[in-house]
This record gives structure tokens, C-alpha cells and sequence, in this order.
């Protein structure tokens, strides 16, 4: 799949594009029940929320499940990205955040290249992100909320690695802006919240400002992020490279998957 042009130039001024219903509910099933017997697996992928119980995210899934090892070669996701960066991409991280239903909680507003930058010393912003809804998202369970046309600010997290929430992975509490960045940049450019049905897919830059509240909903929020990047864009860790399910140690450009179908899938998707 490539983007319109008009897709990429709404991209490129809001740093975000949103692609309603991109997967079908028998793929989202499967991506749902790989993610479910993923989240029961102990070890450092699998970060809690505060209460040390409740999954707050599970990373690397496709190392672990085959139906992830597909979804982030299908020319629906890759197809875009590269016609986001112009180039041939790698994968460079995937995550899935769970937001469980009545309380799971929220992320601070932060620049994901911010936390690249200082943790994998990445050259330069360029990614692109592909948000997945594997459930319905709507204003009562924490959908992602953007400043749309934030990307083109650089911006210095209020405390970087200050004081770290997590010793598993940098979360966004750890690279948070400051309540006066936020609010102005909020003042400048006001604030978005897509929402809609599952394989619903959002995409947006690494720059983009964004951050999501509590679930405070009887259903999970559970939202697959993918990070693709230039396939000229390497890490350059200066000492061990953080572990791969938290960022990719392969560098081959990603093939796409043909056809275009993951697990579950019972029809050609239209925009195929």
C-alpha cells in the first residue's frame, strides 16, 4: 500500500495521519489472542503498571508470536512508511501498551524521539510510528491525544532520565515535558484524539507531542505501537545496545509480506 498524496501532505503539516478500519476483526482477533498469551510470559518485555500486577506494556512481540512477526510486514504498514521516509525501512521497535479496563494508567506528554536520542544515541528523526487499535477507542478508555503540527518543534524533556519510573524501558514519565511546554505548545496548535474501531491505524512522527489519561472505561485500551526507521538511521549506542525486544539489533531493510494477509484474514483488504 502506497499513501496518497494527500495523505502524506496531511502527514506532513499535523504530523499524524489516521486510516480508519485498516484491519479486518478476524486479523484483530488474532493480534488480540497473540497478545494475550504474550502478556502471560515472564521476563523483562513484560512491564507492569504501578501496582506491579497489571500489564502497562509488552515489548518485542514478534520475537516471540508469528502473527506480530507478519503485521510489521504487511504493505499496509510498511507500504506507508515507506512512503513516509522515501526509503527502504528496518523495524525498530514494537510494543504493545494494554491500558487494562477501570484504571489502567495514563502516559505523560513526551516526544518519542526524545527518548531514542538519549538512550540508543539515534541520528536523526526519522521514523514514523503505526498506532493499531486492537479495540474499540473512544473518550472514556485513554485514546492517544496529539498536539497536531508539533513535530516541528524540538523540545528538551522537562527532567531526562532524571528520575526513571522504569528500570525495564524509558517511560514516557521518564522524558515528560513540562506542564509550561505542554500548555503552550497546546495554546499554538490545540489538541486531537482519534478515536474509532478496532484496525483502526494511526500514524505519526516521532516528533509528535502526545500523551493519553487513565482508562477509566470497563474495557482494556490495547494499542499496538510499531516504530519503522531509515534504513540509514542506525543506533549508535555508546556502550551495550539495549536488549531487542526494546529495539531491533537487526538492520536488514524489513521484506514485505506476500500476500498482504495475516493469520485470520478472510478477504483481500480494499487498499491493498
Amino acid at each position: 500500500m502506497m499513501l496518497t498524496p494527500q495523505e502524506i501532505t496531511t502527514y506532513e503539516r499535523d504530523g499524524l495521519l489516521v486510516l480508519p478500519g485498516l484491519f479486518r476483526p478476524a486479523e484483530v482477533e488474532t493480534l488480540r489472542t497473540a497478545f494475550e498469551r504474550d502478556a502471560l510470559l515472564s521476563g523483562d518485555h513484560r512491564v507492569t503498571e504501578s501496582d506491579g500486577r497489571r500489564v502497562r506494556a509488552v515489548y518485542g512481540s514478534h520475537l516471540r508470536q508469528p502473527a506480530y512477526a507478519a503485521l510489521i510486514r504487511t504493505p499496509r504498514l510498511l507500504g506507508a512508511a515507506r512512503s513516509l521516509l522515501g526509503s527502504e525501512v528496518t523495524l525498530y521497535q514494537l510494543k504493545v501498551n494494554a491500558k487494562p479496563a477501570l484504571g489502567g494508567e495514563g502516559w505523560s506528554w513526551h516526544q518519542d524521539y526524545s527518548a531514542w536520542r538519549i538512550a540508543d544515541r539515534l541520528p536523526a528523526p526519522l521514523l514514523v510510528n503505526a498506532a493499531l487499535f486492537l479495540d474499540p477507542v473512544d473518550a472514556t478508555n485513554g485514546p492517544l491525544t496529539f498536539v497536531p503540527g508539533s513535530h516541528r518543534h524540538v523540545l528538551e524533556p522537562a527532567d531526562p532520565r532524571g528520575t526513571r519510573r522504569s528500570e525495564q524501558h524509558v517511560d514516557p514519565d521518564d522524558i515528560a515535558l513540562s506542564p509550561e511546554q505542554t500548555r503552550a505548545l497546546v495554546d499554538l496548535h490545540g489538541v486531537t484524539a482519534p478515536t474509532g474501531p478496532a484496525g483502526t491505524v494511526i500514524l505519526f512522527h516521532p516528533r509528535t507531542v502526545h500523551g493519553s489519561g487513565v482508562n477509566t472505561s470497563p474495557l482494556p485500551r490495547r494499542l499496538v505501537l510499531i516504530t519503522y526507521n531509515h534504513v540509514h538511521n542506525a543506533p549508535r549506542p555508546a556502550g551495550v545496545p539495549r536488549p531487542a525486544h526494546l529495539v531491533s539489533h537487526d538492520a536488514g531493510a524489513l521484506r514485505l509480506l506476500d500476500p498482504d494477509e495475516l493469520p485470520g484474514a478472510t478477504a483481500t483488504d480494499p487498499r491493498r
